[in-house]
Protein backbone atom coordinates (compact mmCIF):
# COMPACT_ATOMS: atom_id res chain seq x y z
CA UNK A 1 0.00 0.00 0.00
CA UNK A 2 1.47 3.24 -0.85
CA UNK A 3 1.89 5.60 1.61
CA UNK A 4 -0.21 8.61 0.65
CA UNK A 5 0.01 10.18 4.79
CA UNK A 6 3.72 10.48 4.56
CA UNK A 7 3.52 8.30 8.03
CA UNK A 8 6.01 5.92 6.49
CA UNK A 9 7.33 3.00 8.90
CA UNK A 10 5.25 4.56 11.84
CA UNK A 11 1.99 3.74 10.20
CA UNK A 12 -0.45 1.71 11.95
CA UNK A 13 -0.84 -2.15 10.55
CA UNK A 14 -4.20 -2.59 10.07
CA UNK A 15 -6.54 -3.91 6.77
CA UNK A 16 -10.15 -4.01 8.89
CA UNK A 17 -11.06 -0.55 9.44
CA UNK A 18 -14.98 0.30 10.45
CA UNK A 19 -16.18 4.38 10.82
CA UNK A 20 -19.29 4.81 12.73
CA UNK A 21 -21.55 7.57 11.64
CA UNK A 22 -20.52 7.03 8.10
CA UNK A 23 -23.24 9.21 6.89
CA UNK A 24 -22.49 12.21 8.21
CA UNK A 25 -20.36 14.89 7.52
CA UNK A 26 -17.14 13.35 9.37
CA UNK A 27 -17.63 9.77 8.52
CA UNK A 28 -18.14 9.81 4.95
CA UNK A 29 -15.31 12.01 4.21
CA UNK A 30 -12.92 9.97 6.65
CA UNK A 31 -14.49 6.51 5.15
CA UNK A 32 -13.77 7.85 1.60
CA UNK A 33 -10.13 8.52 2.15
CA UNK A 34 -9.59 5.27 3.96
CA UNK A 35 -11.32 3.55 0.35
CA UNK A 36 -8.62 5.35 -1.44
CA UNK A 37 -5.93 4.39 0.90
CA UNK A 38 -7.03 0.85 0.48
CA UNK A 39 -8.47 -0.50 3.26
CA UNK A 40 -11.06 -2.48 3.90
CA UNK A 41 -13.92 0.07 4.99
CA UNK A 42 -16.87 -0.85 7.02
CA UNK A 43 -19.53 1.94 7.83
CA UNK A 44 -22.48 1.78 10.27
CA UNK A 45 -25.26 4.39 10.53
CA UNK A 46 -28.63 4.97 11.63
CA UNK A 47 -29.33 7.93 9.35
CA UNK A 48 -31.16 9.62 11.98
CA UNK A 49 -28.78 12.69 10.83
CA UNK A 50 -27.00 11.63 8.05
CA UNK A 51 -27.74 10.39 4.52
CA UNK A 52 -27.32 7.28 2.57
CA UNK A 53 -26.45 9.21 -0.42
CA UNK A 54 -23.38 10.45 2.06
CA UNK A 55 -21.88 6.81 2.12
CA UNK A 56 -18.73 6.53 -0.62
CA UNK A 57 -18.49 3.94 -2.69
CA UNK A 58 -16.53 0.85 -1.46
CA UNK A 59 -17.85 1.33 2.23
CA UNK A 60 -19.60 -1.88 3.21
CA UNK A 61 -22.11 -0.02 4.58
CA UNK A 62 -25.03 -1.27 7.68
CA UNK A 63 -27.60 0.76 9.27
CA UNK A 64 -26.93 0.20 12.79
CA UNK A 65 -28.21 2.16 15.73
CA UNK A 66 -25.64 1.61 18.17
CA UNK A 67 -27.47 2.27 21.47
CA UNK A 68 -28.95 -1.29 21.31
CA UNK A 69 -25.87 -3.01 22.62
CA UNK A 70 -26.62 -6.63 21.67
CA UNK A 71 -26.74 -5.03 18.01
CA UNK A 72 -24.00 -3.54 18.39
CA UNK A 73 -22.14 -6.77 20.08
CA UNK A 74 -23.29 -8.69 16.90
CA UNK A 75 -21.92 -6.57 14.09
CA UNK A 76 -18.59 -6.14 15.50
CA UNK A 77 -18.38 -10.31 16.20
CA UNK A 78 -19.19 -10.18 12.61
CA UNK A 79 -16.71 -7.50 11.29
CA UNK A 80 -14.13 -7.90 13.83
CA UNK A 81 -12.66 -4.34 12.50
CA UNK A 82 -9.48 -3.64 13.90
CA UNK A 83 -9.16 0.34 13.73
CA UNK A 84 -12.35 2.13 14.94
CA UNK A 85 -13.19 5.66 13.77
CA UNK A 86 -15.84 6.89 16.14
CA UNK A 87 -17.87 10.16 14.50
CA UNK A 88 -21.63 8.80 15.32
CA UNK A 89 -22.40 11.87 18.15
CA UNK A 90 -25.51 13.93 18.28
CA UNK A 91 -23.29 17.08 18.97
CA UNK A 92 -25.87 19.72 19.78
CA UNK A 93 -23.93 21.71 22.28
CA UNK A 94 -26.34 24.58 23.15
CA UNK A 95 -29.60 22.57 22.75
CA UNK A 96 -27.86 19.75 24.98
CA UNK A 97 -29.84 21.58 27.92
CA UNK A 98 -33.14 20.96 26.11
CA UNK A 99 -32.10 17.25 25.25
CA UNK A 100 -29.85 15.65 28.06
CA UNK A 101 -31.33 12.27 27.37
CA UNK A 102 -30.81 12.08 23.88
CA UNK A 103 -27.68 13.79 23.81
CA UNK A 104 -26.58 11.49 26.38
CA UNK A 105 -28.35 8.76 24.66
CA UNK A 106 -26.22 9.09 21.44
CA UNK A 107 -23.08 10.31 22.52
CA UNK A 108 -21.78 8.59 25.83
CA UNK A 109 -24.27 5.36 25.37
CA UNK A 110 -23.62 5.05 21.93
CA UNK A 111 -19.84 5.34 22.25
CA UNK A 112 -19.37 3.22 25.33
CA UNK A 113 -21.29 0.70 23.21
CA UNK A 114 -18.85 0.88 21.00
CA UNK A 115 -16.04 0.72 22.67
CA UNK A 116 -16.70 -2.38 24.59
CA UNK A 117 -18.32 -4.39 21.87
CA UNK A 118 -15.27 -3.55 19.65
CA UNK A 119 -12.31 -5.01 22.75
CA UNK A 120 -14.33 -7.88 23.13
CA UNK A 121 -13.80 -8.55 19.37
CA UNK A 122 -10.39 -7.87 18.84
CA UNK A 123 -9.98 -4.12 18.50
CA UNK A 124 -6.57 -2.44 18.43
CA UNK A 125 -7.40 0.81 18.44
CA UNK A 126 -9.76 3.65 18.47
CA UNK A 127 -10.41 7.23 17.17
CA UNK A 128 -12.58 9.50 19.43
CA UNK A 129 -14.23 11.98 17.65
CA UNK A 130 -14.97 14.15 21.14
CA UNK A 131 -15.48 18.17 20.94
CA UNK A 132 -13.63 21.39 21.76
CA UNK A 133 -16.76 22.04 24.06
CA UNK A 134 -15.25 19.90 27.20
CA UNK A 135 -12.86 23.39 27.67
CA UNK A 136 -15.50 25.13 28.66
CA UNK A 137 -15.15 28.85 30.02
CA UNK A 138 -11.51 28.83 30.51
CA UNK A 139 -9.50 31.32 28.51
CA UNK A 140 -8.88 30.98 24.63
CA UNK A 141 -6.51 29.53 22.58
CA UNK A 142 -7.25 26.08 24.52
CA UNK A 143 -4.38 24.18 24.58
CA UNK A 144 -4.70 20.16 24.87
CA UNK A 145 -3.33 20.07 28.38
CA UNK A 146 -5.76 22.44 30.06
CA UNK A 147 -8.40 20.81 32.26
CA UNK A 148 -11.82 19.74 31.05
CA UNK A 149 -14.17 21.85 32.43
CA UNK A 150 -17.55 20.78 30.28
CA UNK A 151 -20.06 23.80 31.48
CA UNK A 152 -23.45 22.21 29.07
CA UNK A 153 -24.96 18.44 28.95
CA UNK A 154 -23.05 17.68 25.31
CA UNK A 155 -19.64 18.57 26.68
CA UNK A 156 -19.98 16.61 29.77
CA UNK A 157 -20.56 13.61 28.03
CA UNK A 158 -18.04 14.12 25.59
CA UNK A 159 -15.90 14.60 28.56
CA UNK A 160 -17.25 11.39 30.05
CA UNK A 161 -16.05 9.19 26.78
CA UNK A 162 -12.47 10.92 26.69
CA UNK A 163 -12.27 9.51 30.71
CA UNK A 164 -14.06 6.48 29.35
CA UNK A 165 -11.42 5.97 26.95
CA UNK A 166 -8.33 6.75 28.96
CA UNK A 167 -9.56 4.40 31.73
CA UNK A 168 -10.44 1.43 29.27
CA UNK A 169 -7.15 1.83 27.78
CA UNK A 170 -5.33 1.24 31.09
CA UNK A 171 -7.14 -1.39 32.34
CA UNK A 172 -7.07 -3.25 28.78
CA UNK A 173 -4.58 -2.05 26.99
CA UNK A 174 -5.92 -0.80 23.81
CA UNK A 175 -4.63 2.55 21.41
CA UNK A 176 -6.61 5.16 21.10
CA UNK A 177 -6.24 8.88 19.81
CA UNK A 178 -8.76 11.62 20.98
CA UNK A 179 -9.61 14.21 18.54
CA UNK A 180 -11.28 17.65 19.53
CA UNK A 181 -12.61 19.55 15.80
CA UNK A 182 -13.44 22.86 15.38
CA UNK A 183 -17.00 23.27 14.21
CA UNK A 184 -16.30 21.70 10.84
CA UNK A 185 -18.51 22.34 7.57
CA UNK A 186 -18.62 21.58 4.15
CA UNK A 187 -20.41 19.20 1.62
CA UNK A 188 -22.33 16.65 2.83
CA UNK A 189 -23.35 18.31 6.28
CA UNK A 190 -27.04 18.04 7.17
CA UNK A 191 -28.71 21.08 6.09
CA UNK A 192 -32.36 20.26 7.63
CA UNK A 193 -30.73 19.67 11.06
CA UNK A 194 -32.06 23.39 12.46
CA UNK A 195 -30.48 22.86 16.03
CA UNK A 196 -26.10 22.29 14.92
CA UNK A 197 -24.31 23.24 12.55
CA UNK A 198 -24.41 27.70 12.28
CA UNK A 199 -23.30 27.64 8.49
CA UNK A 200 -25.82 25.11 7.17
CA UNK A 201 -28.43 26.91 9.49
CA UNK A 202 -27.92 29.86 7.82
CA UNK A 203 -27.67 29.21 4.20
CA UNK A 204 -30.74 26.67 4.36
CA UNK A 205 -32.40 29.39 5.68
CA UNK A 206 -32.02 31.86 3.06
CA UNK A 207 -32.44 29.27 0.55
CA UNK A 208 -35.43 28.67 2.06
CA UNK A 209 -36.21 32.63 2.24
CA UNK A 210 -36.57 33.46 5.16
CA UNK A 211 -34.16 35.31 7.86
CA UNK A 212 -31.71 33.28 10.10
CA UNK A 213 -30.90 34.04 13.76
CA UNK A 214 -28.80 35.40 15.76
CA UNK A 215 -28.21 34.45 19.45
CA UNK A 216 -27.07 37.28 21.75
CA UNK A 217 -24.93 39.94 20.66
CA UNK A 218 -23.49 38.48 18.30
CA UNK A 219 -19.60 39.01 19.60
CA UNK A 220 -19.30 35.56 20.38
CA UNK A 221 -16.23 34.37 19.03
CA UNK A 222 -15.64 30.48 17.25
CA UNK A 223 -13.64 28.62 14.78
CA UNK A 224 -14.36 27.23 11.92
CA UNK A 225 -12.92 23.87 9.98
CA UNK A 226 -13.46 23.28 6.38
CA UNK A 227 -13.85 19.66 5.94
CA UNK A 228 -10.92 19.12 3.59
CA UNK A 229 -8.69 21.15 6.50
CA UNK A 230 -10.25 18.22 9.07
CA UNK A 231 -10.40 15.10 7.28
CA UNK A 232 -6.73 14.16 6.17
CA UNK A 233 -5.25 14.94 9.59
CA UNK A 234 -8.02 12.63 11.53
CA UNK A 235 -6.94 10.16 9.77
CA UNK A 236 -2.95 10.60 10.19
CA UNK A 237 -3.54 11.03 13.37
CA UNK A 238 -5.38 8.12 13.10
CA UNK A 239 -2.82 5.39 11.08
CA UNK A 240 0.28 7.10 13.10
CA UNK A 241 1.68 5.21 15.99
CA UNK A 242 3.18 8.14 17.41
CA UNK A 243 -0.12 9.44 17.79
CA UNK A 244 -1.22 6.74 20.25
CA UNK A 245 -2.66 8.10 23.39
CA UNK A 246 -2.40 11.43 22.37
CA UNK A 247 -5.24 14.72 22.23
CA UNK A 248 -5.19 17.09 19.41
CA UNK A 249 -7.15 20.16 18.32
CA UNK A 250 -7.77 20.25 14.82
CA UNK A 251 -8.90 23.44 13.34
CA UNK A 252 -7.55 26.87 12.42
CA UNK A 253 -6.35 29.39 14.55
CA UNK A 254 -8.86 31.95 12.44
CA UNK A 255 -11.31 32.82 15.08
CA UNK A 256 -14.17 34.96 14.05
CA UNK A 257 -16.97 36.62 15.79
CA UNK A 258 -20.64 34.94 14.41
CA UNK A 259 -21.38 39.15 13.64
CA UNK A 260 -18.52 39.16 10.54
CA UNK A 261 -19.28 35.41 10.13
CA UNK A 262 -22.90 36.19 9.17
CA UNK A 263 -21.66 39.15 6.91
CA UNK A 264 -19.64 37.02 4.98
CA UNK A 265 -22.23 34.31 4.66
CA UNK A 266 -24.81 36.95 3.67
CA UNK A 267 -21.96 38.31 0.80
CA UNK A 268 -21.54 34.91 -0.66
CA UNK A 269 -25.26 34.36 -0.98
CA UNK A 270 -26.48 37.52 -2.39
CA UNK A 271 -23.15 38.52 -4.42
CA UNK A 272 -20.77 41.08 -2.97
CA UNK A 273 -22.58 43.95 -4.87
CA UNK A 274 -26.30 42.83 -4.21
CA UNK A 275 -27.74 44.10 -1.50
CA UNK A 276 -29.70 41.94 1.08
CA UNK A 277 -33.59 42.17 1.16
CA UNK A 278 -34.83 43.93 4.21
CA UNK A 279 -37.33 40.69 4.79
CA UNK A 280 -33.66 38.64 4.89
CA UNK A 281 -31.77 40.54 6.85
CA UNK A 282 -30.36 38.60 10.02
CA UNK A 283 -32.89 38.97 13.21
CA UNK A 284 -31.24 38.79 16.78
CA UNK A 285 -32.89 36.71 19.89
CA UNK A 286 -31.18 38.99 22.57
CA UNK A 287 -31.53 36.55 25.03
CA UNK A 288 -28.87 34.16 23.79
CA UNK A 289 -28.53 30.40 24.32
CA UNK A 290 -28.19 29.07 27.75
CA UNK A 291 -24.89 28.42 29.02
CA UNK A 292 -22.95 29.60 25.98
CA UNK A 293 -19.79 30.34 25.78
CA UNK A 294 -18.74 33.53 24.49
CA UNK A 295 -15.28 32.59 22.89
CA UNK A 296 -14.27 29.19 22.22
CA UNK A 297 -10.69 28.88 20.30
CA UNK A 298 -7.91 26.85 20.25
CA UNK A 299 -4.10 26.44 19.71
CA UNK A 300 -2.83 24.23 16.60
CA UNK A 301 0.65 23.96 17.63
CA UNK A 302 0.30 20.28 18.52
CA UNK A 303 -1.00 19.37 15.74
CA UNK A 304 1.01 21.28 13.75
CA UNK A 305 4.51 19.39 15.28
CA UNK A 306 3.28 16.17 14.66
CA UNK A 307 0.46 15.68 12.30
CA UNK A 308 2.10 18.61 10.02
CA UNK A 309 -1.04 20.48 10.39
CA UNK A 310 -1.48 23.76 7.73
CA UNK A 311 -5.31 25.66 7.56
CA UNK A 312 -5.48 26.21 3.78
CA UNK A 313 -9.53 26.76 3.05
CA UNK A 314 -9.41 30.09 4.87
CA UNK A 315 -13.28 31.33 6.36
CA UNK A 316 -14.35 33.30 3.27
CA UNK A 317 -13.13 31.01 0.98
CA UNK A 318 -14.41 28.08 2.67
CA UNK A 319 -18.21 29.64 3.20
CA UNK A 320 -18.27 30.27 -0.61
CA UNK A 321 -17.70 27.02 -1.42
CA UNK A 322 -20.31 25.66 1.00
CA UNK A 323 -22.94 28.27 -0.52
CA UNK A 324 -22.14 26.89 -4.04
CA UNK A 325 -22.26 23.49 -2.86
CA UNK A 326 -25.62 24.14 -0.89
CA UNK A 327 -27.08 25.72 -3.82
CA UNK A 328 -26.10 22.73 -5.74
CA UNK A 329 -28.72 20.89 -2.96
CA UNK A 330 -31.02 23.22 -3.06
CA UNK A 331 -33.36 24.24 -0.22
CA UNK A 332 -34.14 21.44 2.25
CA UNK A 333 -36.99 21.66 5.10
CA UNK A 334 -35.84 21.91 8.39
CA UNK A 335 -36.21 18.34 10.50
CA UNK A 336 -37.48 19.42 14.04
CA UNK A 337 -37.53 16.61 16.98
CA UNK A 338 -40.65 14.50 16.08
CA UNK A 339 -41.56 14.78 19.79
CA UNK A 340 -39.86 17.67 20.12
CA UNK A 341 -37.45 19.09 23.07
CA UNK A 342 -37.70 17.05 26.04
CA UNK A 343 -37.46 20.20 28.29
CA UNK A 344 -38.55 23.33 26.54
CA UNK A 345 -38.55 26.07 29.11
CA UNK A 346 -35.95 28.64 27.79
CA UNK A 347 -35.45 27.49 24.50
CA UNK A 348 -34.86 29.72 21.56
CA UNK A 349 -37.82 30.46 19.92
CA UNK A 350 -36.04 29.35 16.72
CA UNK A 351 -36.52 25.80 17.96
CA UNK A 352 -40.08 26.13 20.47
CA UNK A 353 -42.04 28.05 17.54
CA UNK A 354 -39.88 26.07 14.68
CA UNK A 355 -39.26 29.93 12.76
CA UNK A 356 -37.35 27.87 10.31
Amino acid sequence: MPDMLGIGPDRLRVRRVLVTGVAGLHGSHEAEALVRLGYDVYGVDDLSGGYISNVPEGVRFTELDLRHHASVERYMRRVRPELVFHDAAYATEGGSQFTPVRTTERNLMMYTNTLVAGLRAGMKKIVLASSMSVYGRQKPPFTEEMERKPEDVYAVSKAAMEHVTEILSRVHGFQYTIIRPHNVYGPRQNLRDPYRNVIAIWINALMNGKPFWIYGQGTQKRAFTYIEDFTPYVIRAGLSKRCHGEIFNIGPEEDISLNHLATLVLREFFGGDRAVPAYLKPRTWRAGRPLEVSDAFSSQRKAQRLLGYRTTVPIREGVRRMVAWALTVGPQPFAYLKHGLELATGAPPTWTRKLY
